[in-house]
């Protein structure tokens, strides 16, 4: 071993022999960090949550939730308050997920899973409102839907 503890180089790279300042590093044009950004990807980018669908519907349902709570059931009631929180429980989940998805596509399935499962509790939750109200529960399908005047009927819980 050498004076300076590094097996006689005296301060030299490893892999440099011979006088004068060490060579720069060479990088090769095979290296996938060099290839220029392709602007149509086979698969995009993660991390934009603002651009999926999933987010901008879970938006919309938590919004909605937000004043149909406000306006259809009592302040500090427990069923608005669960309401709510699995309203924005759906909606973090799908944005955290997109944005895990930048390193880890495993933990942006899981917590998109678990944004899909609050959103199945809250359907849940408004179901249990008709049924306990002995209102109809109109098919996604139905003409009740697909009626402009149905929804002017409901307008008061969107307002």
């Amino acid at each position: 071993m050498g004076t300076n503890g590094r097996n006689g180089n005296h301060g030299k790279d490893e892999g440099h022999r011979g006088t004068g300042p060490v060579p720069p590093h060479h990088s090769y044009p095979s290296h996938a960090s060099h290839f220029p950004p392709n602007p149509h990807p086979i698969i995009p980018p993660r991390g934009d949550y603002r651009t999926l669908l999933s987010f901008q519907k879970a938006e919309v349902v938590y919004d909605i939730t937000f004043r149909f709570v406000r306006t259809a059931l009592g302040r500090g009631d427990r069923t608005a308050d669960q309401m709510l929180q699995a309203a924005r429980s759906g909606k973090k989940n799908v944005l955290e997920g997109s944005k895990a998805g930048r390193t880890s596509k495993e933990m942006e399935i899981k917590l998109t899973g678990v944004g899909r499962a609050s959103l199945e509790e809250l359907l849940d939750d408004f179901l249990d409102y008709l049924r306990a109200r002995d209102l109809p529960i109109w098919d996604k399908d139905s003409r009740e839907c697909r009626t402009p005047a149905a929804g002017r009927r409901f307008a008061p819980f969107f307002l």
